[in-house]
């Protein structure tokens, strides 16, 4: 069956002029839209800060200035009948771009093909499973477009070689700040018995559950939470129940420092804390926390301006 095909229409207009614009739209008939605009992006940004160390400066500079709204009708005469009936009445301009519906949903697949990273590891796009895999290598299996965490950014490809190197076979694995699971389920791949894993985003349950699933491991092996350590004690008390040969944190430094003074708690005798995500400026930071909270830095490994660093108590 041929592809739908679709017209992305883009509305620019002015914060002023925006909820006069929606309600216009609404009135007419516009069942969903969306909305770009500059402030609330700052704003998103300004109260999330602590997710992140550095927001891209392209992106700062595509937001500049922007106040729009988009929708999309179908490229054909019904859609374009649609599309006057939506925009009557309404001054602003607009341009009306066509947008496959296979671009539109899937053509971010073939920017994604199988890769290798370290000595063991080879993540493999889980509608590639049937291609063979490199002998000698341990397939990670993922669905990249269900979340963040496919492998391919500097600070998960350290992780992933440390876990090369610390997972211990037969013993348990907790990934603090799982996002896709791609962590604690390479740890698991790679012989540990178990894992657990916690998120501050609820969504990332269930992509860690059928990422999981992809690789052939169930529940009985997987515990998948949604939470927030730092600041959930009754989080921390349950995850603390058991110790853990290796526990990761694979996100920001302003995230990792203080959860610097609450890791040991989830650590076995010998354990490594493998933490990520720290950008290199802030390395040594994150570094003297870490020592600060009994946790020496045996190792640190550096990537693209990214760095992660390994430490036992």
């Amino acid at each position: 069956m041929e592809d739908i095909k679709w017209l992305e229409v883009t509305l620019d207009t002015t914060r002023e002029e925006l909820d006069g614009l929606c309600a216009r739209l609404t009135a007419n008939g516009v069942t969903g839209f969306a909305i770009e605009d500059e402030e609330d992006f700052k704003s998103f940004l300004e109260q999330n800060h602590q997710y992140w160390d550095y927001v891209d400066d392209e992106l700062l500079e595509r937001m500049k200035g922007v106040c729009r709204v988009k929708f999309y009708v179908t490229d054909d005469a019904d859609g374009k009948k649609q599309l006057a009936a939506w925009t009557a009445g309404i001054d602003q301009p607009y341009t009306a771009a066509p947008l496959g519906d296979n671009d539109w949903a899937h053509s971010w697949q073939k920017y994604y093909q199988p890769m290798a990273v370290g000595e063991k590891l080879y993540i493999v796009p889980e509608w590639m499973r049937e291609d063979p895999v490199p002998a000698g290598k341990t397939p990670l299996y993922l669905n990249p477009g269900l979340t963040f965490g496919t492998g391919s950014h500097a600070s998960t490809q350290l992780c992933l070689m440390g876990l090369e190197e610390y997972t211990v076979p037969g013993k348990p694995v907790l990934d603090l700040g799982c996002g896709s699971g791609i962590l604690s389920i390479a740890a698991l791949s790679l012989g540990a018995s178990h894992a657990a894993a916690v998120d501050i985003d609820p969504k990332a349950v269930d992509v860690a559950y059928e990422n999981a699933a992809f690789n052939g491991i169930g529940r009985d092996r997987y515990r998948v939470l949604a939470g927030n350590v730092l600041d959930d004690g009754d989080l921390v008390a349950d995850l603390a129940k058991e110790k853990y040969a290796l526990v990761l944190a694979n996100i920001v430094a302003d995230v990792i420092i203080p959860l610097s003074a609450t890791a040991g708690a989830f650590m076995d005798e010998g354990a490594v804390f493998l933490c990520s995500g720290i950008i290199d400026t802030r390395a040594d930071e994150v570094a003297a926390a870490l020592e600060k909270n009994g946790l020496h830095v045996f190792k640190r490994r550096e990537q693209k301006g990214w760095v992660s660093l390994a430490a036992r108590r």
